[in-house]
């Protein structure tokens, strides 16, 4: 028998059970084990029905990743699901922890199905840009109805055991899975219940067939958000097949729109994206076996929008946090805004009714940085300039306990600066959220240099606790994300100065995929902010300087680079901001040209690659897959494009170093010459996925 499945028989029920850590996928080994064992368990006449279920922490949590894109192996997925359906004895799926893809299409071939009340069951194939290839898409619409099937396959969100037995995805919740599993095999055998394929039960569709639009409308509703992506719908149309096909045709419908999608580029960025995340939170240069430090409480210095977010992530994780600020008035400010934020999400059915209460009792909000003595972790979130927080990092070095890490949520300041006030720069990183910190995902962790690998390792671990996707990287003015968006900064103002119009360069941003073009960006955040910090600087910027002086503060003012009106947050293109560009360009003796699309999304995109291939050059990013982390998660940069390196090697290197060389020299900005790095690539007609590959056979 196989390695990895073993089958054991108590009396007239075998127990077939998958043990292959961490998560029990379906490779050929598990495929190829589980195919012996039940036709074993069906052969032996003793055998009266078969239980499946795992060992370890989860039941099957779907398909081995790792073999998509190989020749396939024997046996088939869909070969060992047909002789398990066809099996005359009664099969149950006993599930716990969880039932994902792959592992839920096991589950849904066999006759019943029993969990554990915490199990979660569903089919996440969407998110890796596929759809359900071995029945999913056609037995789960019988098991619970076609709405519910839809909404768990296009969102790819799973559901709980108790939705699960009320929808009847499941018999029964049980206490133990293999115990649970047995007890009702034995349940079925008394009662003498007829074998349940689901195949053969067209009963939940019946409705849908009678009136589609139940189903169009469930669709319509479910892929409103799905802008850009191709699997949501051909994930929605298969599931329509199990409604107007009959079962063979709609699995052979479901098998094309699986195999389309498997080879697409779309499917192909999504899981780069996967797998750059989970290498994303490999430290590269820590020693192996680098434990991080116990963190039982943070505190947090600072309770605004940025302070107020950080606070909310960790009470939603269940972290206890004290929260400072320098005033009552301030503090009283931070806690109601936090209070309303929960109650909000509340109301829209987020969060249970009841977390509200329980997350901000987490919260314990106090005047004064004396208060930081009981934290393993302190995150400083003050105002970004160098002087206010070099002075919280001295109080922080007399007050916080030793062997604590010290971490500032600073999105540009340099972090060596910040460690010198104190007496113990080992302890002393970055931990880069961004806004709002309760929603984004992407942490950035900024290793100075003299910080200690355990307090890395700690920064990492904490940010994956409280569901943040973890980035390390190196210091220089901006880290990674800022820095490559200055440079697409950098050129939406010059094209304006060209003859292009905020609103031309927002929707070529937009089309590409981005949630908001540059101009609508900075409305959001406020131009005046930039206008500040120009005037400090000495600097001037035509445009926007223009804008700010007729009181076009953005979105705040109702008014900046697009107009706003009755409070709503739509932007509308104004002809005065196109009058007051022309005048601005008369002024200076500027010609206006016509700037067409192709230019503007070059120029939007590949000075940011350059700037990536440069922090690669100077090892503030360990990998390229990082960069694109960086950009999936904390720029909403489209997930089907795998970020900007990824998509550099889509395009071709040699294509974006000759556009940048020709660039350089058409607006004569010597800054937008191809890095050496990305000139090397180019040269040797390599691409950014080959220095990882490098790095890793070193």
């Amino acid at each position: 028998m196989s390695e990895v499945v073993k089958l054991e028989r108590h009396d007239v029920i075998a127990i077939v059970t998958v043990n292959s850590p961490p998560v029990n996928a379906l490779s050929a080994a598990v495929r190829g084990g589980i195919l012996e064992c039940m036709k074993s368990a069906i052969a032996d006449a003793e055998v009266k029905a078969i239980v499946l279920t795992c060992g370890g922490r989860t039941f099957i949590a779907g398909a081995d990743i790792t073999e998509f894109g190989k020749p396939p192996k024997p046996p088939g997925l869909a070969e060992v699901l047909v002789l398990m359906e066809n099996s005359p004895k009664p099969i149950i799926a006993a599930i716990h922890g969880t039932a994902l893809g792959g592992g839920l299409e096991v589950a849904l071939a066999c006759h019943y199905r029993v969990a554990t009340k915490e199990a979660k069951l569903g089919l996440p194939e969407v998110k890796l840009g596929l759809l359900p290839g071995a029945g999913g898409t056609q037995r789960l619409p019988r098991a619970v109805g076609p709405e519910l099937a839809v909404k768990m396959i296009v969102s790819g969100d799973p559901i709980g055991a108790a939705e699960a037995l009320k929808n009847g995805l499941i018999e029964e919740i049980v206490e133990g899975p293999a115990s649970g599993g047995e007890a009702f095999a034995l349940k079925v055998l008394a009662e003498k219940r007829p074998l349940r394929k689901l195949r053969d039960d067209d009963s939940k569709l019946a409705a849908a067939k009678a009136d589609i639009s139940i189903f169009t409308n469930a669709v319509a509703a479910l892929t409103k958000k799905a802008r850009g992506l191709e699997a949501p719908f051909a994930a929605a149309d298969a599931v329509r097949a199990a409604i107007e096909l009959p079962f063979d045709e709609g699995l052979k419908k479901e098998r094309e729109g699986f195999l389309k999608l498997v080879a697409s580029d779309q499917s192909k960025a999504q899981r780069y994206a996967f797998f750059s995340e989970r290498e994303a939170a490999k430290i590269a240069g820590v020693p192996e076996g680098t434990k991080p430090r116990p963190v039982e409480r943070v505190a947090i210095i600072g309770a605004g929008t940025m302070g107020g977010g950080i606070a909310m992530s960790f009470a939603n994780a269940g972290i206890p946090v004290t929260l400072i600020e320098t005033g009552e008035e301030q503090l009283k400010r931070g806690m109601g805004v936090m209070q309303k934020n929960y109650e909000a999400t509340a109301a829209r059915g987020g969060i249970p009714a009841d977390a509200p209460a329980k997350r901000m009792g987490l919260i314990n909000g106090v005047v004064g940085l004396e208060n930081v003595k009981d934290a393993d972790l302190v995150i400083e979130a003050v105002f970004e300039t160098m002087a206010v927080k070099k002075e919280v990092f001295e109080a922080l070095d007399k007050h916080a306990k030793p062997g604590a890490v010290l971490a500032s949520n600073t999105s540009y300041l340099n972090i060596d600066e910040i460690a010198k006030v104190t007496k113990r720069p080992q302890d002393v990183l970055g931990m880069h959220f961004f806004s709002p910190a309760n929603v984004m995902k992407l942490c950035e962790i900024v290793r100075a240099d003299k910080t200690a690998p355990d307090a890395l390792t700690t920064a990492v671990s904490i940010a994956r606790k409280i569901a943040k996707v973890p980035a390390v990287v190196g210091v220089c003015d901006g880290f990674v994300g800022n820095r490559m968006l200055a440079q697409r900064g950098k050129q939406s103002e010059k094209l304006l100065f060209e003859g292009a119009l905020p609103q031309q360069v927002d929707a070529v941003v937009t089309k590409f995929g981005m949630p908001m073009g540059p101009f609508a960006m900075s409305d959001l955040a406020g131009l005046d902010i930039g206008w500040r910090s120009r005037k400090d600087r000495g600097i001037k910027s035509e445009i926007a300087d223009a804008l700010c002086e007729a009181g076009r503060f953005g979105q705040k003012t109702g008014k900046g680079y697009y107009k706003y009106e009755g409070g709503s947050r739509a932007p509308l293109p104004d002809p005065e901001v196109e009058k007051l560009i022309d005048e601005t360009l008369q002024r200076l003796g500027r010609k206006k040209r016509v700037v067409s699309d192709d230019e503007i999304l070059e120029r939007m995109m590949y000075p940011m690659i350059n700037e990536g291939a440069r922090i690669l050059e100077e090892n503030i990013a360990a990998r390229p897959s990082d960069i694109d982390v960086i950009w999936l998660y904390g720029y909403g940069w489209p997930i089907y494009r795998g970020g900007p390196m990824f998509y550099a090697d889509q395009v071709g290197l040699k294509h974006i170093a000759d556009r940048l060389s020709y660039y350089a020299k058409e607006t004569n900005d010597p800054s937008l010459e191809p890095a050496p790095l990305l000139k090397r690539l180019a040269d040797e007609g390599k691409t950014f996925a080959s220095l990882a590959a490098q790095s890793k056979a070193a």
